[in-house]
C-alpha cells in the first residue's frame, strides 16, 4: 500500500472546510474495519484511507501548520500503513473505570502482545505489536500491530468464505475469538492487493 505524501494532505484551514462533507465517508469507511475481538477489545484495520483521516484530524486539532511538523504526523502515521501480504490494525483495549481502576486493568494485561493472533486455516500467526509502546509496568491502551499472513488475497478470501479466519486473544486476563465474515474479509483482503 502506497504510503501517505505529503502534496496529498490539506491544510488544516481547507480540510476544516470540507470536513463535515467527508467525515461521515471517513466513518463509514473506520466502522467496517472495526471488529471486537473480546470484551474491552477492539481492532481496527488500518488502510491508506483511515491514515490519511487520521493525519487530517490530527493537523486539525492540533493546528499543525508548519511544513516539518506535518511531514512528522505523516511519517508518524504511515507507520501504520500494512506492507505487502500484512495486516495492520490499531488495537484499542477499552476501560470504562476510573484512572486508577483503569490503570490496574492495563496492568493486568501485561504480556498479552505473546496473546493475540490471527488464525488462517490451522495455522495461528501471532500479531506483531510496535515494542516502543512497551513498558514493564502497564499495557498502553492503544496499541499498534500487524499480522504477517504469508498468504495472498485470493487465499485469504478462500479460507474466510469458508470460515476459516479468526482473529483471537487468549490472555489469561482478557479471552475472545471473532471470526471474520464475508464481507470484512472482502474489505481487507484488498489490502492484500495493494
Amino acid at each position: 500500500m502506497k504510503p501517505i505524501e505529503a502534496d496529498e494532505i490539506l491544510a488544516y484551514p481547507d480540510y476544516q472546510r470540507v470536513r463535515e462533507r467527508l467525515r461521515p465517508l471517513f466513518i463509514g469507511e473506520k466502522n467496517r474495519r472495526r471488529i471486537t475481538v473480546a470484551n474491552h477489545l477492539t481492532l481496527l484495520f488500518e488502510n491508506s484511507r483511515t491514515i490519511w483521516y487520521q493525519i487530517e484530524e490530527m493537523l486539525l486539532t492540533e493546528r499543525i501548520t508548519e511544513p516539518a511538523a506535518i511531514q512528522h504526523e505523516i511519517e508518524t502515521y504511515n507507520e501504520l500503513m500494512p506492507g505487502g501480504g500484512e495486516l495492520s490494525a490499531t488495537l484499542m483495549i477499552e476501560f470504562l473505570e476510573e484512572p486508577a481502576q483503569r490503570t490496574e486493568r492495563l496492568r493486568e494485561l501485561l504480556g498479552i502482545d505473546r496473546h493475540l493472533w490471527i488464525a488462517i486455516d490451522a495455522r495461528r500467526i501471532p500479531a506483531r505489536f510496535d515494542i516502543r509502546q512497551m513498558t514493564t509496568d502497564r499495557v498502553s491502551a492503544v496499541q499498534f500491530v500487524r499480522f504477517p499472513l504469508g498468504i495472498g488475497h485470493d487465499r485469504f478470501l478462500e479460507q474466510a468464505n469458508k470460515g476459516q479466519v479468526a482473529i483471537e486473544v487468549d490472555h489469561p486476563k482478557l479471552a475472545g475469538r471473532y471470526t471474520v465474515e464475508a464481507e470484512l474479509a472482502a474489505t481487507l483482503a484488498e489490502d492484500l492487493v495493494s
